[in-house]
């Protein structure tokens, strides 16, 4: 049953990914384009998801399990620190640069384009060298 769940979900958010225009980098550019020809039409789209958003954490705040069963496991995380500030410059340039975020560039991979797969190539190359990164870091630490 999780596994049906999970690719009903993926399936919703990948259409509404597709149907809101996120699929498209230049429609994503025009957004960010406040000097030029602005595009306000994906700050509808961000407003509906975090009016979603807001509905669902207010409805999972006052539950133990999902509706699945599994234990919930919400963010604690409540200060901002040097390394939310600068993952979140980091995502915001390559948002800006490509016009791709994660979701939509993964699903944008269905195109078939070879600009969805260096971005996605590009993001795992991103996560590898944070994760040995983080390896490193830790393993600095325990010598110390």
């Amino acid at each position: 049953m999780h596994i049906i769940m999970a690719l009903l979900a993926g399936l919703v958010f990948g259409i509404g990914l597709i149907v809101s225009g996120m699929t498209d980098p230049s429609k994503v550019i025009g957004f960010l384009d406040l000097a030029g020809s602005w595009d306000p039409s994906l700050g509808f789209v961000m407003g509906g998801a975090i009016l979603v958003g807001l509905v669902a954490f207010r409805f999972a705040a006052g539950r133990d399990r999902s509706l699945l069963g599994d234990a919930m496991r919400l963010p604690t995380a409540t200060h901002i620190d040097r390394r939310l500030v600068l993952g979140g410059l980091a995502f915001g340039a390559g948002w800006g640069l490509a016009g791709y975020c994660p979701g939509p560039a993964l699903a944008s991979l269905a195109s078939g384009g070879s600009k969805p797969l260096i971005f996605a190539g590009a993001m795992v190359a991103g996560m590898v060298i944070f994760a040995l990164l983080e390896r490193l870091a830790a393993r600095g630490k325990q010598a110390v």
